[in-house]
C-alpha cells in the first residue's frame, strides 16, 4: 500500500472533497461491502499513482469524518450511522427515479434509480446526500429503516418446468418480481391476480421472497380489478364479523328521556337535498320565519357521535378506515352498513338524533345569531338535487319557497365569500351509467348547479363557524383550545410564477404582489378561460399551483375558501374527522378543558393519509371504467385535447367522454421530438411541429389495457 500523504494543501481541499463524493457514491452501491482501497480506486477509475494517493487522502478525510469506517487495515465499510445522513419518505416516479422528503428539509432529495437500493414506495429511508457533478443535490438509499407495506397486488407467473413463480406487481412500488416457492403458492394458478405478502429479501439477492395469501381472479374481470384496486391501496371492503355484530347491537330507539338533553326541533320544516344514487343522508336543512323577521336555518348533521363511542371496536375500525371510498359501482363505507344507511341516515318520515348548527340570518345573510348542539329532527321531505334545482329554476312545487329562500341567501354568502378570496374551482366529474352487470353503457358529466351550490355554503357555513366558535373568545382572542381543522397552506409561489408566465402566452394576466390580489387574479383567469379551448389545461395547471388540503390541530387557515379557521363538521357518517369534530365541541360545550393536541396531530396525519389513498383508489377506480367504456371504441377517432406533457410522450383527453389516452413520442415517425417543460410541449427537432398542453388534435384508439388501466392513442392527420 502506497504511503499515506501528510499534507494536504488548501488548493487541492475541493479536489479530495469531490473525490470524497465520488468514493460514497462508489462504495453505497453496495453499502454492506467492504471494500480495500483499490477496489475503491478502480471503482472511481483513479488508477495511476498520483491518483491513487489522492484517493488515499480523500479516504483518510472521509474517515476522520466518520463517513467511513476502517474494519481492519487498509479495508473499509460506509458508516450507516453517521451525523448528517437524513432520514425521509421515498416517493417514487414512472421513471423508477424517486425522491426522499425530510422533515425539516424544504425541497425533496432526489434519488436515481440506480441507488434506491431494495427501497420500496413509501418506505422510511436513511439516506446519504452529495452533489452530483459538484452541482446538483442528489442522495443514495443507504438503509430500509420501516416498510410502509408488505402486501402487495400483482399477477402469478408459473415458470414452466421449475417448482417456482414470480409475482408481477401492478404498480410501480415495487421494482423488482418477487419470488414464490411451490410451497407458498396458495391455490393460484398460472396468469392469476393475487395479493402477495413480501416475507423477505436477503441482501444482495436480486428478487424478495413472498407467499401468496389471496387470489382475486382472472386479470381484466370487473370484480377482480375492482377488489385489486382496493387490495392495491390497503383499504378494507368487508368489517369484521366481531365489528358488525357490534354495530347491530345499537339501540335504535328514540327516547324521551334522550329527546329531553336535546333541542326538539321536530316540528320545524326540514328536509335533505342530496344526490339522486345516494343511500346515506348526514345532512339536513331546517328553515322556518321568525317573529323578529330574521331566518331561522339549521343546519342538522347526523350524530354520529352518540352511536360510536371511544373504546370500542366500531370506533377503532372507523378510525382506521378513517374515510368512506366511492368507487364508481360501489361505496366502501367508514361504517357498517346498519349505521351508515340506517340508525345514522337522516331518512324523510324518521326521528332522528343530530347535531347541530343554528343560525338567525337577516335579508342580507348576516349572522345575527347562532347555536351549536344536540338536537333531534324529523325530515319531511327527501329532494334529490334535480328536484331542487327544479324548484329554483321555475319556482313551482311543494317546498319551492323555502328552497327557493335558502338558494338567495346562498347566493349572497358565496359572493361575499369571493369578494373575501376564496377560490372558484368548478370542474365537472365524470360519472358513468352503469347497466345491471356494472358495465359502462354512457357517460355523463356531474356539473354543479345552484342546488349544488345552496348546500355546498350552508355546510361550508356551519364548519367555518364551528372551528370560530372552538378556536376564539366572545372578545375575538384566541382559546387555544385544541381542536381538528381542514387546512390548505398558500399556494408554492414557483408555482405560480410558471402558471403567469405560461398564461401570459395566451394573452392572460395575473398579479401576484399578495395573497388577496392571487385569490382575484385565479378567479378571473378561471373565469376568463370558461368555453375556451385551453379552459381545462388552464384549470389544470391552476390546481396543480395549490397546495394540498390536509387535517392538522394547527389552524393556518383555509387558502382555497378564503377562511382564517376552518373544519369539517357535517359529513360525519363517512368522514373520522367530522366525527372527532363532534366530540371536541360537545366536550367544549360541556365546559372541558383542551386536550394535549400529540395524540389529535397523530389521527389528523393518519386521516390525511387515509383521505389520499381513498382518492387514489377512486381515481383508479374511473381510469378503469374510462379503459372498459373505450374497448368499445378500438379503432375509432375523436377529437382531443393535449392534457399532459412529459419527457416520454403527451396525454390527450377525449372531452365527451373524459376519457384519457397516451400519445408515445416513439411512436411519432414524422420527425424525433424533445420536451420542454417550461413549454409544457414537446418539439420536432427537424420539422419544428410542436405538440402542447391544451392544443386540439386528432386521434384513434389503438390500445385499451384494462389491467395497466390504460389508454394508448395514435396521432391521425
Amino acid at each position: 500500500m502506497p504511503r499515506k500523504g501528510k499534507y494536504i494543501s488548501h488548493k487541492n481541499e475541493q479536489k479530495l472533497i469531490e473525490i470524497g463524493r465520488q468514493i460514497l457514491r462508489f462504495m453505497n452501491t453496495n453499502s454492506s461491502k467492504i471494500y480495500n482501497y483499490k477496489q475503491i480506486a478502480d471503482g472511481i477509475d483513479y488508477k495511476n499513482p498520483r491518483q491513487r494517493e489522492q484517493v488515499i487522502q480523500a479516504l483518510h478525510k472521509l474517515q476522520g469524518s466518520e463517513k467511513i469506517k476502517e474494519v481492519e487495515k487498509g479495508k473499509y465499510i460506509v458508516n450507516l450511522k453517521i451525523a448528517g445522513t437524513l432520514t425521509g419518505i421515498i416517493d417514487f416516479n414512472q421513471s423508477g427515479n424517486a425522491y426522499v422528503s425530510v422533515e425539516g428539509v424544504e425541497d425533496d432529495i432526489f434519488i436515481h434509480s440506480k441507488n434506491v437500493k431494495d427501497a420500496l414506495q413509501g418506505d422510511k429511508v436513511l439516506i446519504i446526500t452529495y452533489h452530483f457533478k459538484g452541482k446538483k443535490l442528489e442522495g443514495s438509499v443507504l438503509e430500509v429503516l420501516e416498510r410502509t407495506r408488505t402486501e402487495f397486488v400483482g399477477t402469478f407467473q408459473l415458470v414452466a418446468h421449475k417448482d417456482f413463480g414470480f409475482v408481477v406487481c401492478d404498480k410501480k412500488t415495487i421494482n423488482t418480481d418477487i419470488f414464490i416457492p411451490k410451497t407458498k403458492f396458495g391455490g393460484a394458478e398460472n396468469g392469476d391476480k393475487v395479493i402477495v405478502k413480501m416475507t423477505e429479501w436477503k441482501p444482495g439477492d436480486k428478487n424478495p421472497e413472498g407467499e401468496i395469501i389471496q387470489v382475486l381472479g382472472a386479470p381484466g374481470e370487473h370484480e377482480t380489478e375492482i377488489h385489486s384496486i382496493l387490495a392495491e391501496y390497503g383499504l378494507p371492503y368487508e368489517f369484521p364479523q366481531e365489528v358488525e355484530l357490534d354495530a347491530d347491537k345499537i339501540d335504535r330507539r328514540i327516547t324521551d328521556e334522550e329527546v329531553a338533553k336535546r333541542w326538539d326541533m321536530r316540528d320545524i320544516c326540514t328536509f335533505t337535498i342530496d344526490p339522486k344514487d345516494a343511500k346515506d343522508f348526514d345532512d339536513a336543512l331546517s328553515i322556518r320565519k321568525l317573529e323578529n323577521g330574521f331566518w331561522e336555518i339549521g343546519v342538522h348533521i347526523a350524530d354520529v357521535s352518540h352511536y360510536v363511542v371511544p373504546g370500542t371496536i366500531l370506533d377503532d375500525e372507523a378510525y382506521n378506515r378513517a374515510t368512506s371510498v366511492y368507487l364508481v359501482d360501489r361505496v366502501v363505507p367508514m361504517l357498517p352498513e346498519v349505521l351508515s344507511n340506517d340508525v345514522c341516515s337522516l331518512r324523510p318520515n324518521e326521528d332522528k338524533y343530530t347535531f347541530s348548527a343554528v343560525f338567525q340570518l337577516n335579508d342580507k345573510a348576516e349572522i345575527q345569531k347562532q347555536w351549536f348542539g344536540r338536537t333531534v329532527i324529523h325530515s319531511d321531505r327527501r329532494f334529490t338535487y334535480e328536484e331542487a334545482q327544479e324548484r329554483i329554476e321555475t319556482g313551482e312545487g311543494d317546498l319551492a319557497e323555502e328552497i327557493n329562500t335558502l338558494d338567495r341567501l346562498a347566493k349572497i354568502m358565496r359572493d361575499q365569500r369571493i369578494k373575501n378570496g376564496a377560490i372558484t374551482f368548478d370542474r365537472s366529474e365524470v360519472r358513468f351509467n352503469l347497466d345491471e352487470n356494472s358495465e359502462p353503457v354512457g357517460v355523463y358529466f356531474k356539473i354543479s348547479k345552484d342546488s349544488n351550490h345552496l348546500i355546498e355554503e350552508f355546510m361550508l357555513l356551519a364548519n367555518k363557524k364551528v372551528s370560530e366558535f372552538v378556536s376564539l373568545t366572545h372578545k375575538g382572542g384566541v382559546t387555544n383550545n385544541t381542536f381538528i381543522y381542514r387546512v390548505h397552506d398558500d399556494p408554492d409561489p414557483a408555482k405560480l410564477e410558471a402558471l403567469r408566465d405560461f398564461v401570459s402566452t395566451f394573452g392572460y394576466k395575473m398579479n401576484l404582489d399578495n395573497t388577496k390580489k392571487v385569490a382575484e387574479s385565479l378567479n378571473n383567469l378561471l373565469h376568463d378561460v370558461k368555453g375556451k379551448g385551453e379552459e381545462n389545461m388552464i384549470e389544470t395547471l391552476a390546481m396543480r399551483s395549490m397546495s394540498k388540503a390536509v387535517y392538522s390541530t394547527e389552524p393556518i387557515g383555509h387558502y382555497g375558501l378564503g377562511f382564517e379557521y376552518y373544519s369539517h363538521f357535517t359529513s360525519p357518517i363517512r368522514r373520522y374527522p367530522d366525527l372527532l369534530a363532534h366530540r371536541l365541541l360537545q366536550h367544549y360545550l360541556d365546559g372541558g378543558k383542551s386536550p394535549s393536541k400529540g395524540e389529535l396531530e397523530e389521527k389528523a396525519k393518519h386521516c390525511s393519509a387515509m383521505e389520499r389513498l381513498a382518492a387514489d383508489a377512486e381515481r383508479d377506480s374511473i381510469k378503469f371504467m374510462q379503459v372498459k367504456f373505450m374497448e368499445k371504441h378500438l379503432g375509432e377517432t375523436f377529437s382531443g385535447v393535449i392534457s399532459g406533457v412529459a419527457e416520454f410522450g403527451f396525454w390527450v383527453e377525449i372531452p365527451e367522454n373524459g376519457a384519457e389516452g397516451l400519445i408515445k413520442l416513439r411512436d411519432l415517425v414524422d420527425d424525433s421530438y424533445s420536451y420542454d417543460g417550461k413549454t409544457h410541449a414537446v418539439y420536432g427537432n427537424r420539422t419544428g411541429k410542436k405538440y402542447q398542453l391544451g392544443d386540439e388534435v386528432r386521434i384513434k384508439v389503438v390500445k385499451a389495457n384494462l389491467i395497466q388501466k390504460q389508454l394508448d392513442f395514435k396521432i391521425v392527420d
